[in-house]
C-alpha cells in the first residue's frame, strides 16, 4: 500500500490577510514556521520514505522544517503546485467579490487542467514510490481537489487549515482518504 500524508503548508501573511495566493511565491510568516515545526514534531516518529514539496517557497520551507529531524530525500513535484488563479491572485475575499462573480477569474487554470496535473503527479508517485510512505507538502486548492476526487462531494466546500494533515492511501487500484483536515497537533490552527 502506498500512503501519502498530505500536509498544507504553514501560514503566510497573504493567508492571514485573506489574499488568494495561487502560484504567487509568498514565504511563510512566523506563525507558519511554528505550524511547520508542530507538524515536524507530530510526524517525526513515523516511518517515512520521502518528502515531496512544490517549488513555491511556502511549501518548500514547510517541508524543510518538517524534514529537519528525519533527513529524508527531498523531491520537488510541481504537479502539486497551487492552482493558478490568474487575475484573482493577490486579491482579498472582499476585492474578489466586488470585481468578479463567483470564483472564476481571467487567466485562471481550469478545473480539468488542475485535475489532469494532479492525476499525473499521483501516477508518478505510484511509479516511483510503490508501497512507500510519502510526506507531501502542498497547497489548499490542490489538497481540496484531491479530497473531492477521492472522497468528498464535489459541491461540498472544503476548508483546510494551514498545517493540517490529510491521509491518502492507494490500495487495490484505488485511492482512499483516511484522514481529513487533522489539526490536533497544532497549538493554534489558523487560516
Amino acid at each position: 500500500m502506498t500512503q501519502i500524508c498530505l500536509i498544507r503548508h504553514g501560514q503566510t501573511n497573504w493567508n492571514k490577510a485573506g489574499r488568494l495566493q495561487g502560484q504567487t511565491n509568498i514565504p511563510l510568516n512566523e506563525a507558519g514556521r511554528k505550524q511547520a515545526s508542530e507538524c515536524r514534531d507530530h510526524l517525526s516518529g513515523g516511518d517515512w520514505d520521502v518528502m515531496i514539496t512544490t517549488s513555491l517557497d511556502r511549501a518548500r520551507e514547510t517541508g524543510e522544517i518538517i524534514n529537519e529531524k528525519m533527513g529524508l530525500p527531498m523531491e520537488v513535484m510541481d504537479e502539486f503546485m497551487e492552482r493558478g488563479f490568474g487575475e484573482g491572485e493577490g486579491l482579498t475575499r472582499e476585492e474578489r467579490r466586488a470585481s468578479y462573480e463567483g470564483f472564476d477569474f481571467p487567466g485562471m487554470e481550469t478545473g480539468n487542467d488542475l485535475t489532469n496535473r494532479i492525476m499525473a503527479g499521483l501516477a508518478a508517485i505510484l511509479q516511483r514510490y510503490p508501497d512507500k510512505r510519502i510526506l507531501l507538502v502542498s497547497h489548499g486548492g490542490v489538497i481540496a481537489a484531491i479530497l473531492k476526487l477521492f472522497h468528498l462531494d464535489e459541491q461540498q466546500e472544503v476548508k483546510l487549515f494551514n498545517g493540517c494533515i490529510n491521509n491518502l492511501h492507494y490500495l487495490e487500484d484505488s485511492w482512499q482518504v483516511k484522514g481529513y483536515n487533522v489539526v490536533d497537533h497544532l497549538s493554534s490552527p489558523g487560516a
